[in-house]
């Protein structure tokens, strides 16, 4: 062997471990709770006289003629982009041709729709699946997730778990440590 270097071998009969699979992590990958389905953006603007004014009789005339069917089985997000007052009244008329035929609606941006989707696919992890276990919420993957998700598990997962880390198994950023 040359001098200065350093050779390091292992036994063919010798068994490899996995040392992650044997560390007990438990990885929560969020992209699991992606929102998925088509989505759709209703907007009051192009319901309204001159863009800008809502009329009530032309507007509920206006509704009356939508074929609501185009928004079947997608997640609306109902806004208006103008600089415009409107009732309340007007976004709950909306809403009560929406409702039979999405999966769901709400009131803003398809921002927010995203938004409020995620959450409310997060509120159906079960924490107590992982009451006093070591958690690492996987940190890279094919689909970019806000930074809002990543509190969101944490918020909800901290009061029962061990322990909470970041990133991926093999290198991991602590978060917290049930003492």
């Amino acid at each position: 062997m040359p001098a200065g270097k350093c050779y390091f071998y292992k036994p063919m009969n010798d068994p490899l471990t996995n040392k992650v699979a044997e560390s007990g992590l438990i990885t929560i990958d969020l992209e699991k709770y992606y929102p998925k389905g088509e989505t759709a953006v209703f907007d009051l603007k192009d319901h309204l006289f001159m863009g800008l004014i809502l009329k009530e009789k032309e507007f509920r005339e206006g509704l009356k003629k939508i074929d609501w069917e185009n928004y079947r089985n997608k997640f609306v997000a109902v806004t208006c982009t103008a600089d415009a007052i409107i009732p309340v009244w007007a976004y709950m008329l909306v809403a009560s041709y929406l409702q039979p035929v999405t999966k769901d609606m709400v009131m803003g941006d398809e921002k927010e729709l995203h938004k409020i989707l995620f959450l409310k696919n997060l509120s159906q992890v079960n924490v107590n699946e992982f009451a006093e276990k070591r958690i690492v919420i996987k940190g890279c993957g094919e689909t970019a997730i806000a930074d809002f998700v990543y509190m969101e598990i944490t918020k909800l997962l901290r009061p029962v778990v061990k322990s909470i880390m970041y990133g991926e198994p093999c290198s991991t950023v602590p978060i917290f440590k049930k003492k």
